[in-house]
């Protein structure tokens, strides 16, 4: 099945089980338009990923699994609302997509964010396509 034939269905979907379909997964491309018009970005890698391969100017880094894959939910949450509200947009970014995918759908369906943009890719695809990164001490609000 194409994406062009799943978006519908999903949505029809939800309309009638009642579920909301608020995660969407974008690319590169999309993230880049998405963050140019205000949507954070929020990096969820820990702070030796970051340091890698750097970072998306911009983007507000908030670790979700720590080294040993371990999270306190509620505290990163708490975080998390001081930058959007659950009525407000987000894009999340990981390495490859793996955990932002896991962490959208915490957010969408047990927090209630309205719409979780999850980074299909992450940073490899973001830096695959060409798009630039910088320093993890180059951005604010670490």
């Amino acid at each position: 099945m194409t994406k062009a034939f799943l978006a519908p269905l999903v949505l029809l979907l939800s309309v009638i089980t009642g579920v909301r379909a608020d995660v969407v997964n974008i690319d590169a491309a999309e993230l880049s338009r998405l963050a140019a018009i205000g949507v954070p970005v929020i990096d969820i890698r820990t702070a030796p990923e970051w340091k890698e391969t750097g970072v998306i100017a911009g983007s507000k880094l908030m670790t979700f699994f720590d080294e040993r894959g371990q999270a306190d939910a509620q505290a990163w949450v708490q975080k998390l609302k001081s930058t959007a509200s659950p009525s407000q947009p987000v894009i999340l970014i990981c390495r490859t997509g793996n955990r932002t995918n896991t962490v959208s759908q915490f957010l969408s369906k047990q927090i209630g964010y309205k719409v979780v943009y999850n980074a299909s890719g992450g940073i490899q695809s973001w830096m695959k396509a060409g798009f630039p990164v910088v320093a993890a001490s180059a951005v604010a609000d670490k």
